[in-house]
């Protein structure tokens, strides 16, 4: 663990002083001019003694929301956290910033953990991070009776829901808080929840009285990009060598094997990238975060168990090399990425086997009928972001209920509108085809009927002679999977679950066996590069953040500067400044602890601890120029 909690030091000085009006709070503490849209209503709320459930996008800010409000009320706020590197890490930036933070959870020992008690009954503390199953248990609940409490926090509440890609049962005795503590503000947070989860999320937690406070789910400085799954392994190589050489990113693919091989090909070509999945031991999986965390240029390869509450600012890609399970589960992956507002990317590779692989694993999952029927549909969602001709980030907003009334321009959809072909007749061919093979075979083996192989398989099934036999030869092989692909997307074609991927035909696809209706298909887009190596999508979307910095050497010399007191005081380097604030330095070029204090993120304690060091280094800089 990279932080230790320096009890003696919270034992003797008092909490941050109470009394300030929330604006004050903002400058003084965390160094920004003015709160983000609702976040100011947020804070007024709670402030004011209200509940809230707070619904805003990853990187927008959702933490200050109960920061704020922690540091004007009087008391101590809990903040109910699901991971212990998330409250380590939250504390670890609070500290930075002279709040009195600490956290209960069960990395500490007895002597640990007996001193953050005391400090929390004596009022020595701001904030208290604390996980679900810590809070419920009666000796802690007896703590807080005998403390001053602010507020209540319930930081990932979607983990309340259980149509959450992420439940934790630990959060269903959360509601508890609301008879044992009546008078003490509660907000609950999350980054992902579509209507029915916002209503499950206020139900569970007994906040139906409280203010909703929804922010649009809209995360312009993201570019999604979804193209079919050829060469995963070239693919990607290929994508982080053309736009995301040196940056930080995650990978993310369903199983460990996939984790640990594309993490080995990664490491082979020159790149820091680091495993990350539940078959390793906790000490390897708290080592790579750790490296993740710190270290510039790293890139972990991960299954869902990576990533939920991961706070570094500065991932500039998020890929899939295989199908999420939902929106939920995509939207709350790829808003991993540029939490500095800086231009980043969401890149998925997906192909029909990832469907018959997804479908066969909830089939042989342990839920009741209704839980997979809702895990179906939001599958098939899924699917149908991966095949829409529109702009893509309109279809991911409307899931939510978020309307965006003009396409984004910066998705790949936009960049490069798909072009489209008359399909009926091929639609046709491949349907008949799989209702006369006899709707057993996947689609591998349905492409050589269509396409006249004369392979032993074939041959032997006496599929030469039916009349599907070769009359498909007009299409690539690559070019039959587009469409099958997008007939099993778009709900005419099953991938038989139980019978390894057979195809099935739907009732839905009667019209178009018929000759009654006609359908237009998307051509898989051919990616060209351009002279410099980089996609057209990219270069047109100003994708990479290094192109956007004139001066490298002095950006260089800030990013050296931030890693040298990150290193001494045994945190990540965004905890000192994030990039952002170092852009705004670079660009401001202050050369007094006044204009120092003008820069976006530089608060008192931090102007305080590090101003004449960063002055120092930007004199060094403009001395050089």
């Amino acid at each position: 663990m990279y932080m230790d909690q320096d009890f003696d030091q919270l034992a003797t000085e008092p909490p941050t002083a109470a009394g300030r009006n929330p604006e004050q709070v903002l400058h003084e503490v965390f160094g920004y001019e003015s709160f983000r849209p609702l976040q100011g209503d947020i804070v007024r709320e709670v402030v004011n003694g209200g509940d809230a459930l707070v619904l805003m996008p990853t990187g927008g800010g959702k933490s200050l929301c109960y920061q704020v409000p922690a540091l004007v009320r009087p008391g101590t706020a809990i903040v109910i956290s699901p991971l212990i590197a998330l409250m380590q890490d939250q504390v670890a930036a609070l500290r930075e910033l002279g709040v009195k933070a600490a956290f209960l959870n069960s990395t500490m020992d007895f002597e640990q953990a007996r001193a953050t008690e005391y400090a929390l009954a004596t009022g020595k503390l701001d904030l208290l991070y604390c996980a679900p199953e810590r809070l419920i248990q009666p000796r802690t609940i007896e703590l807080l009776h005998n403390a001053s409490l602010s507020l209540f926090a319930i930081d990932e509440a979607h983990c309340v829901s259980q149509w959450g890609h992420d439940f934790r049962s630990d959060y269903l005795q959360l509601s508890m808080l609301a008879q044992e503590f009546p008078g003490i503000p509660r907000i609950a947070l999350t980054a992902t929840a579509d209507e029915r989860t916002r209503k499950e999320i206020a139900e569970r937690l007994s906040l139906t009285t409280a203010r909703h406070f929804i922010s649009g789910f809209d995360r312009p400085n993201i570019q999604y990009r979804i193209t079919p799954k050829t060469n995963a392994n070239k693919q990607l190589l290929d994508f982080i060598k053309a736009e995301h050489e040196g940056d930080c990113g995650i990978v993310y693919c369903l199983s460990r094997n996939k984790v640990d091989a594309t993490a080995r090909l990664l490491s082979s070509k020159g790149y820091t990238a680091l495993p990350y999945h539940a078959g390793l031991s906790a000490e390897d999986r708290a080592r790579n975060q750790e490296r993740f965390l710190r270290e510039d240029g790293v890139i972990v390869v991960a299954t869902i168990a990576f990533g939920m509450g991961i706070d570094k600012p500065d991932v500039r890609f998020v890929a899939h090399l295989d199908l999420p399970k939902s929106l939920e589960a995509y939207y709350q992956e790829t808003g991993r990425a540029g939490r500095d507002g800086k231009p980043s990317t969401a890149w998925m590779v997906y192909g029909l086997q990832d469907v018959i692989k997804l479908r066969q694993m909830l089939e042989a999952s342990q839920g009741n009928d209704q839980f997979k029927r809702v895990e179906r549909q939001k599958l098939d969602a899924m699917l149908g972001l991966c095949e829409v001709t529109q702009c893509r980030r309109q279809v991911l907003l409307h899931y939510f209920g978020d309307n965006l009334e003009t396409p984004c321009g910066n998705c790949d959809t936009c960049l490069n509108p798909p072009e489209t072909w008359d399909g009926t007749v091929a639609v046709q061919k491949a349907l008949s085809c799989v209702y006369r093979t006899g709707q057993r075979f996947g689609v591998n083996y349905v492409i050589d009927v269509l396409r006249g192989s004369e392979n032993e398989r074939i041959l032997q099934s006496g599929h030469q002679a039916i009349t599907t036999y070769g009359i498909g030869q007009e299409l690539s092989a690559n070019e039959w999977k587009s469409v099958f692909r997008q007939l099993v997307a778009n709900g005419y074609l099953r991938a038989d679950p139980e019978g390894y991927g057979a195809l099935q035909l739907t009732e839905r696809c009667r019209p178009l066996l018929k000759g009654a209706q006609a359908i237009e298909l998307r051509k898989d887009p051919v990616v060209r590069n351009t002279a410099g190596g980089k996609s057209s999508t990219s270069r047109r979307s100003g994708q990479n953040v290094r192109d956007q910095i004139t001066d490298h050497a002095g950006w260089d010399a800030l990013r050296a500067c931030r890693k040298e007191l990150a290193d001494k005081q045994g945190v990540p380097p965004y905890v000192i400044f994030h990039d952002t604030t170092l852009f705004d330095m670079l660009e401001r070029r202050p050369s007094t602890l006044e204009e120092l204090a003008e820069v976006s993120g530089v608060g008192a304690a931090k102007l305080e601890k590090y101003g004449d060091v960063f002055l120092q280094a930007l004199r060094s800089i403009n001395s050089e120029a």
